[in-house]
């Protein structure tokens, strides 16, 4: 990292020096997380805690509970199917008036009054009228495409602003689709859908959540990484040298970049194809896959794993495209 100190002089010492990483800013940090337009990432991840604390646990209890039944087939017949205590002589279902409403209605009114108390005192975020001539800096999207502006710093807006959120979102949402396990329909489990599980949190909480974290708490001036707590010195000057990968092996022609970057990404999508394969197969599943969905599964597959793999290579070794054509590039 090179810094540039102010108050020195080019009689002093040399125009750029090298300085030691800036020491932890609590109060910068404090600051960053208490903006206005912070606070709802805030509340988001306080709330996705919690709720993937609670989801994991209830999924514990009902594991312990299937498994107990499997291991005994007579208590199965007259067990009521649910860890919570239960009664024979209880209601199997009650009214949607009151019991259901009457806690809709106590919900509202908590949440309305969260949102008064927010309002007094959090100033909303509006800022002054467009100034072309005095932009921020950094200048971020709301939080919520903040994800989408990290990808564009690894690839081409076409590819980061279309086809991979296309392919992200896409894929969560074939999931159901895909998945042919017929457990775990109606509670919540974890020994019994691991794969929709986990292939919905690494794309939920990998490459959205962690995006739009990345983007909002490690972003600083002219979009440069920030450790957390780390001052953002807008005299920040990091020298990086980006290379498109074809320039590490001396490749200069444009066929054989051509050949070079469509080789390297087709050796990648065997590569990461042939690796879930060999570990899908394993699974009850895989039997009972049709050959479309089983298509569509590593397309997707491949691409959520493509976003890390050059996000890596970007940030370990300034790698900026991989595969330069006339037409596009990746």
């Amino acid at each position: 990292m090179f810094f540039l100190n102010a108050t020195e002089t080019a009689t002093d010492k040399p125009y750029l020096e090298v300085h030691p990483p800036a020491s932890f800013d609590g109060s910068q940090l404090w600051e960053l997380i208490a903006l206005p337009d912070n606070v709802p990432i805030v509340l988001m991840l306080i709330l996705l805690i919690f709720y993937l604390w609670y989801a994991f646990r209830q999924a514990r209890a009902n594991d312990k509970l299937i498994a107990q039944l499997e291991a005994d087939p007579e208590l199965a017949k007259t067990h009521h199917r649910k860890f919570h205590p239960w009664h024979p002589s209880w209601d199997k279902t009650v009214s949607v008036w009151p019991h259901l409403l009457k806690r809709e209605f106590l919900a509202a009114i908590i949440v309305t009054a969260f949102l008064i108390v927010w309002s007094v005192f959090l100033n909303a975020p509006l800022e002054d009228p467009a100034n072309p001539t005095l932009t921020m800096n950094p200048s971020k999207a709301p939080w919520y495409f903040l994800g989408l502006q990290e990808i564009l710093v690894y690839f081409d807006p076409w590819i980061a602003g279309v086809v991979l959120p296309f392919f992200i979102v896409g894929g969560l949402m074939a999931i159901p689709y895909i998945d042919v396990n017929p457990l775990g329909n109606g509670y919540y489990t974890w020994k019994q859908r691991r794969f929709a599980i986990s292939v919905f949190m690494f794309g939920f909480l990998v490459l959205w959540v962690a995006l739009v974290i990345l983007g909002t708490f490690m972003r600083g001036p002219g979009w440069m990484f920030f450790y957390p707590g780390e001052t953002w010195d807008h005299l920040k000057v990091v020298y990086e040298t980006n290379r498109d990968l074809h320039e590490m092996f001396g490749i200069t022609s444009t066929n054989g970049k051509l050949v070079f970057g469509g080789l390297v990404c087709l050796g990648f999508c065997a590569v990461a194809s042939g690796a879930f394969h060999a570990l899908f197969r394993r699974s009850k599943m895989y039997p009972r896959m049709s050959l479309l969905q089983y298509a569509h599964l590593q397309i997707f597959m491949v691409t959520m794993l493509a976003l890390p793999v050059k996000m890596l290579l970007r940030l370990a070794f300034n790698v900026k495209y991989v595969w330069v054509t006339p037409w596009f590039n990746i």
